[in-house]
């Protein structure tokens, strides 16, 4: 669950939702066209958050391999990622919980899980994915939010602006 989190940028509702129906093995890609969520201590499941947020969302190959291992783990369950204790889908609550568990336990204590959508927006923009890509994936509804609210400018992002702008540079001074 959060390799794919870390793999895809899907909202915690998002994941909560997936059914097996929402994964084609063929394409590698998840639709996204549910969340869930809680209000009040009532649990619903509900479309995304925008229009924008309904979508086919191509995954890499190695979450593709693990989703096939999950589902092996139980694979008369509709919920790709059932809960243990109730076979149904994950209170998105608990998910932030496990998540927070695990990073504890490995000594990272401030990471949030939000922070995975963050980390896969500003890696995919590392790794020279386009940003309406990155928007497309992550269900925005522009480019511009995603720059200004998921991605982070790290020093590296600047080292490769700098070495691109000094390819060109001598080039404009010789003419």
């Amino acid at each position: 669950m959060f390799y794919l989190e870390l793999a895809t940028g899907l909202r915690k509702g998002e994941i909560a939702a997936l059914l097996w129906s929402d994964y084609d093995a063929q394409t590698q890609t998840i639709h996204v066209t549910k969340q869930y969520l809680f209000y009040n201590g009532q649990g619903t499941v509900s479309p995304p958050k925008s229009s924008t947020s309904v979508r086919y969302v191509s995954i890499p190959e190695e979450a593709a391999k693990l989703l096939e291992q999950e589902h092996e783990k139980h694979p008369k369950n509709p919920y790709m990622f059932p809960s243990p204790v109730t076979g149904e889908m994950y209170h998105p609550d608990a998910i932030v919980k496990i998540h927070r568990k695990i990073c504890k336990d490995i000594g990272l204590e401030h990471v949030r899980f939000h922070d995975l959508r963050h980390s896969f927006a500003t890696t995919a923009l590392q790794c020279g994915v386009d940003v309406k890509t990155v928007s497309t994936m992550l269900g925005h509804s522009s480019a511009g939010f995603t720059l200004n609210v998921y991605t982070h400018s790290t020093s590296r992002m600047q080292q490769e602006a700098a070495r691109t702008v000094g390819k060109v540079m001598p080039k404009m001074l010789e003419r």
